[in-house]
């Protein structure tokens, strides 16, 4: 079995369901955007939230890919930097209850936190993030024996704003011989750096997984014409489109991925399960058409539960689909 190593923001995911946008509109976070914190405001958000009740639950997008391939029987591992503290302590714990190999760097700051505003009707996603920790990984926290034994690299696309770990970190893949991948994570973070992500696409990365708008912001284009723009300087490009499928591109070789059925309340982390269900069947040798498809079934299973984490009885039901899956012809 192919095995996977992942690096991004070690973050606990805080999240709350708010029935409008005030909140948002009273800290200036705009609906559906990734903002950055910072410690002062994070305070002041948190004791707006305490009377709406939360729930906590270890994230970060390339974790919470890497959890996905650890739990479908991909060995993963994850590079990421934390505080000493209580959540430190509970990232760690999640990753080592799903058998990833952590390398959780300490930090002289308290852990990241993703404050997670799910908002109806259709359960968008808006994050406030307070980085902590995690901002704190720098280049020469990487070796190059972190990389080793490991076949596929996935980066979150939030780690490019530290463009020098971004840029020390695929040249070690690289140089590892593995097959790089990235999620392009939230369209304002691919606007501020769309000069260094397309640079860092071309040179090292193999794999592109991005949403409508992160497609957009990285190629002034719509969906399928961003598609065949991004698979120019890649060899496998991924546009997702939610509910509407998503589509797979490599060559000149086009496939419309068909969503599967799931009743959303809540979207967090559905593209970094997608990635995880796609990057297991890449593994795997299947067809792209087989890779978009599985990658659907298990973003289809997060929609349905609160936060990032699919629990037990659907990764049971998941497991069974992707097996039937792979013995389908095509």
């Amino acid at each position: 079995m192919k095995s996977i190593l992942g690096i991004g923001n070690a973050l606990t995911d805080i999240l709350a369901l708010l029935p409008d946008d005030s909140l948002l509109e009273r800290f200036h976070l705009p609906p559906g955007s990734m903002q950055h914190v910072d410690a002062l405001t994070a305070e002041k958000i948190w004791q707006n939230l305490k009377p709406i009740g939360v729930q906590y639950v270890a994230g970060g997008s390339a974790a919470n890919t890497i959890t996905g391939t650890a739990v479908l029987g991909m060995p993963s591992g994850f590079i990421g930097k934390v505080g000493d503290d209580e959540l430190g302590s509970l990232f760690y714990a999640d990753q080592h209850r799903n058998g990833i190999k952590s390398c959780l760097l300490k930090g002289v700051h308290s852990s990241g936190r993703a404050m997670v505003f799910v908002t109806e009707p259709d359960a968008d996603r808006t994050f406030a993030v307070y980085l902590g920790a995690a901002l704190e990984l720098v280049p020469n926290d990487l070796a190059p024996d972190m990389f080793q034994g490991y076949d596929y690299f996935h980066i979150e696309g939030y780690l490019v704003q530290n463009q020098h770990l971004v840029r020390k970190a695929v040249r070690l893949a690289k140089e590892a011989e593995m097959i790089i991948s990235i999620d392009m994570a939230s369209y304002n973070v691919v606007e501020s750096n769309n000069s260094f992500l397309h640079d860092i696409v071309e040179n090292y990365v193999n794999i592109v997984f991005a949403n409508e708008t992160e497609a957009l912001s990285f190629t002034g284009k719509e969906p399928r014409e961003a598609l065949r723009e991004i698979s120019q300087i890649c060899d496998i490009a991924v546009v997702k489109m939610g509910k509407q499928g998503s589509m797979v591109r490599s060559g000149n070789k086009e496939y419309d991925i068909i969503a599967w059925p799931g009743v959303s309340i809540d979207a967090t982390g559905a593209g970094d399960l997608y990635a995880a269900g796609f990057l297991y069947a890449h593994s795997l040798g299947l067809s792209l058409n087989k890779c978009g498809d599985i990658g659907s079934m298990v973003a289809a299973k997060v929609v349905e539960v609160v936060g990032p984490k699919i629990d037990i009885p659907r990764w049971k039901a998941v497991k069974q689909e992707i097996r039937q899956r792979i013995q389908d012809p095509e």
